[in-house]
C-alpha cells in the first residue's frame, strides 16, 4: 500500500574556527593522530573548558541566516553516553535551552522546512577500524577531532521526499559556506547529515516509528539512503511487521542501510546543565554585530546578478552555487571596469576549462586576476583584438602573469581596422578563390563564410571581422 514519508534532518556543521570550542588546540584536518590534543579535549580530571567566542559568533550568524530567534541566554549541558572515541564519557552540548530556535528554509520546490533548533556542541574523536595490517584487528582512536566546534541544525519533520531532503542539505551547505560558518568539505567530515525516516498510511495518521540514518556526507547518498529506507520500511509494514526505533548506517557500495544499534531517546542521555560553564549570554548588540557582518545570502545574490548584471538565471546560479569563488571573482572583475556578461562568459568558458585541466575547481587557483580578465574583455569589446586573438592572449596571461594590454602591444596583436589594408586583402582573396566567388553568386551563402575565413587567415587573425565582412560583401556586390 502507499505510504506518506515523514523525514526530519539533523545537520552537523563544523564551525570554521582555527581552534576547538573549549580549548586552544588546532582544528586542522589531516594532522598525525592525537597530535592536536590537550588535557581539556582529552577529558583529563581537573581540566576546565573555556568557550571559544568566535565559535559563538559563527553560530549566531547561522541562526540569523536561517531566520531563527537567537536567544539571549542558552545553557550548555552534558549529554552522557559511553563510546570509545568520547574521552570524557559525555559530550558538552545544549539541550533544553539551545542558542537558537524557530527558523525556516525554503526549497527549490517552494516547500518551506521549519528549523526546530540550532545548538552548539563539541565533536567526538574518531574510531579507526581499517587501514592497518591484516594481523592488526584492533580499533584505534584518534582524538584530534575531539572538541571540534559544531552546530547541530535540527529540522521539523516537514520533508516529504528523498529529493527534497537532498535539496535541503544542498541549500543548507550553500548558505553555511556563503556566510563563512562552514567550509562545506563533506569528504573531510566537516558537514554531515542524519536523516530520521518514518512512514504513515496517510497524511492525517500519527507519525510512525522512525529510524535514524547516521552520518551521511553526500547529497546523492542521502537521497539514495532515504529512498532505500522508505522502501525497506514499506516492505516490513506490508508484511505485517513492526518498525523498530534504531540507528542505521548507509553503505554506498550496496545502496542499503544496515542496522547499527538501537536508537536512544533523550532521557537515555541523562542531560543535565554543564557545571563547568556559565550560561551563555548573547546581547542584542552582539547579535546586531553579526547581522551587520552577514554576507549576502546565495539566493539574494543570484537574484541581484540577474537583475543588476543582466545574467541568465542559469549563469548566475553557476557562479553563486557551482563554482567556488565564482561570484566573488565576477564582482571584482566588474568593479575593475569589466562587462558582467563578457566576464561571465570567460569564467564559465576558458577560465573553467583551465581550472579543470589543472585539476581544480575553485577560483582561488585562477592564474589570471579579475582585473586582468576585465582588461582582456575590455580590449575585445572595443574591437582592439578579435575573439580568436583574445584566446591566445589569455593563454599567455595564464602562463606568464602578464597583462592583456602589455601582451597585445609587445606582440603587435591589435586588430587592423584600416580599410585600405583590409580592402587589399579582400581583393587578393577574391582573386585567389574564383570558385567560391562563383558559388556565392549562384546563391550558396556558405561560400561567404569561407571567403571571410580566408581573408582573416591572410591577415593572421588580426583583421577586424566586422570591417572584413562589410568590405567583402561590398566587393562581391560589385562583381
Amino acid at each position: 500500500m502507499p505510504y506518506v514519508p515523514v523525514i526530519g534532518l539533523e545537520i552537523h556543521a563544523q564551525l570554521k574556527t582555527a581552534t576547538k570550542i573549549f580549548c586552544g588546540c588546532k582544528t586542522d584536518f589531516g594532522a598525525a593522530a592525537n597530535t592536536q590534543t590537550c588535557p581539556v579535549c582529552l577529558g583529563l580530571p581537573g581540566a576546565l573548558p573555556v568557550l571559544n567566542r568566535h565559535a559563538v559568533d559563527l553560530a549566531i550568524r547561522a541562526g540569523l541566516a536561517l531566520e531563527c530567534t537567537v536567544h539571549e541566554t542558552s545553557i550548555f549541558a552534558r549529554k552522557n553516553y559511553f563510546y570509545p572515541d568520547s574521552p570524557k564519557g559525555y559530550q558538552i552540548s545544549q539541550y533544553e535551552r539551545p542558542l537558537a530556535t524557530g527558523g525556516r528554509l525554503q526549497l527549490s520546490s517552494g516547500a518551506v522546512i521549519g528549523i526546530t533548533r540550532i545548538h552548539m556542541e563539541e565533536d567526538a574523536g574518531k574510531s579507526l577500524h581499517h587501514g592497518f595490517a591484516d594481523s592488526d584487528r584492533h580499533t584505534r582512536i584518534d582524538l584530534n577531532r575531539s572538541g571540534t566546534p559544531l552546530i547541530e541544525i535540527v529540522s521539523e519533520p516537514d520533508v516529504r521526499s528523498a529529493a527534497d531532503a537532498a535539496d535541503y542539505f544542498s541549500r543548507m551547505r550553500d548558505i553555511l559556506v556563503a556566510i563563512g560558518v562552514n567550509d562545506g568539505n563533506m569528504e573531510e567530515g566537516s558537514l554531515r547529515c542524519d536523516a530520521n525516516v518514518s512512514l504513515r498510511p496517510n497524511a492525517d495518521a500519527p507519525f510512525g516509528t522512525r529510524t535514524e540514518i547516521k552520518n551521511v556526507n553526500s547529497f546523492k547518498y542521502l537521497e539514495q539512503a532515504i529512498e532505500f529506507e522508505m522502501a525497506r520500511q514499506a516492505e516490513v509494514l506490508d508484511a505485517g511487521g513492526t518498525i523498530h526505533q534504531e540507528t542505521r548506517l548507509f553503505d554506498n557500495a550496496t545502496g542499503r542501510t544496515e542496522s547499527m544499534r538501537t536508537k536512544e531517546d533523550a532521557h537515555d542521555y541523562r542531560y543535565f546543565p554543564e557545571p563547568d560553564l556559565r550560561p551563555l549570554v548573547v546581547s542584542a548588540a552582539w547579535i546586531e554585530t553579526e547581522r551587520q557582518a552577514m554576507p549576502e545570502l546565495p539566493e539574494a545574490r543570484t537574484a541581484r546578478f540577474v537583475a543588476a548584471f543582466g545574467l541568465s538565471e542559469y549563469d548566475a546560479k553557476q557562479l553563486v552555487y557551482v563554482i567556488p569563488g565564482g561570484a566573488d571573482y565576477l564582482e571584482l572583475a566588474v568593479n575593475a571596469g569589466g562587462s558582467a556578461k563578457a566576464n561571465t562568459n570567460w569564467i564559465l568558458g576558458e577560465v573553467r576549462r583551465k581550472l579543470k585541466d589543472a585539476g581544480r575547481e575553485d577560483m582561488s587557483a585562477c592564474a589570471v586576476t579579475p582585473g586582468a580578465l576585465a582588461e582582456l574583455t575590455h580590449l575585445t569589446e572595443r574591437d582592439v583584438i578579435s575573439s580568436t586573438v583574445a584566446k591566445d592572449v589569455f593563454e599567455k596571461m595564464w602562463a606568464t602573469g602578464r597583462g592583456a594590454k602589455a601582451i597585445v602591444e609587445a606582440e603587435g596583436l591589435a586588430q587592423v581596422g584600416d580599410t585600405d589594408a583590409l580592402g587589399a586583402a579582400v581583393a587578393e582573396v577574391l582573386a585567389a578563390n574564383p570558385d567560391a566567388v562563383t558559388q556565392y553568386r549562384a546563391g550558396k551563402t556558405n561560400a561567404f563564410g569561407f571567403l571571410v575565413g580566408q581573408a582573416m587567415k591572410s591577415m593572421k587573425g588580426k583583421a577586424n571581422p566586422k570591417v572584413i565582412n562589410e568590405l567583402l560583401k561590398a566587393a562581391l556586390d560589385r562583381l
